[in-house]
């Protein structure tokens, strides 16, 4: 546990400490807002509806396609790129305290990102009074579909030694995650359940209506632990190749 949390400590460091956390900040900060003012703040000054709030919920769930493999792009392959990546195969750590801990400071980003966009819940609320239920679980939403993306995130950085590779591995896996749903639409029966079953996008829907479902909950659990479990192998891999 000392270890996880020393890794997660360095990570967490490291990533504010460099001026690429700053740029994907204000990049997410400011697409949360175009989509905030867009479909929260109407212009005739109605009040604000639980279908305007999803209207800036759902789409904000999309931009972890991108954002998630930038948060993550850097945790392994940087340490490939260094040469620091064998001294941690020659440390007495275990791989998946690796896995992680690396995992746990990616998740201090998301969740810090996420805790900023509260400001426009207290905008919400000056303006008009929706539904408290919708909105937090929305919010919850939001934070799991968020921590299953830096599993994948973080899968595709053990792979390659390029950041750039590793964004763009962790984007094509996380879009064929969040719309393969699109596949199931033009099946029918078994199979385009189990293709439904399978979207990210799919098990987000609930929650924006105020529903939470454990079986959704379990899901994005599942998908994170799923690919923790493929990223800590491909390093026990790696280390004896």
């Amino acid at each position: 546990m000392r270890n996880i949390f020393l890794i997660m400590l360095k990570e967490t460091k490291t990533y504010f400490l460099s001026p690429m956390a700053y740029i994907v900040g204000a990049m997410f900060l400011g697409l949360t807002w175009l989509f905030f003012n867009t479909s929260i703040v109407p212009g005739d000054l109605n009040p604000i509806t639980e279908a305007n709030v999803r209207g800036y919920l759902d789409p904000t769930t999309l931009l972890f396609i991108i954002f998630a493999p930038l948060i993550t792009m850097r945790l392994f392959s940087e340490e490939e790129k260094l040469g620091t990546l064998e001294l941690l195969f020659t440390s007495p750590i275990k791989d998946i305290e690796i896995v992680i801990g690396k995992y746990f400071a990616s998740a201090i980003i998301l969740i810090t990102l996420l805790l900023c966009t509260f400001f426009y819940v207290i905008l919400i609320y000056l303006f008009s009074s929706p539904d408290l239920g919708p909105l937090l679980s929305a919010y919850l939403g939001i934070m799991l579909y968020g921590i299953a993306t830096l599993g994948v995130g973080l899968f595709a950085s053990s792979l390659s030694g390029n950041q750039i590779v590793s964004a763009v591995v962790g984007t094509v896996l996380l879009l064929l995650l969040s719309f393969i749903d699109s596949l199931g639409a033009m099946l029918e029966g078994l199979p385009s359940t189990v293709f439904n079953e399978m979207a990210l996008n799919y098990h987000f829907e609930d929650f924006t209506k105020g529903v939470i479902d454990i079986g959704n909950i379990i899901y994005y659990i599942s998908i994170a632990t799923l690919f923790l479990f493929f990223t800590t192998l491909n390093l026990q891999i790696r280390r004896w190749r």
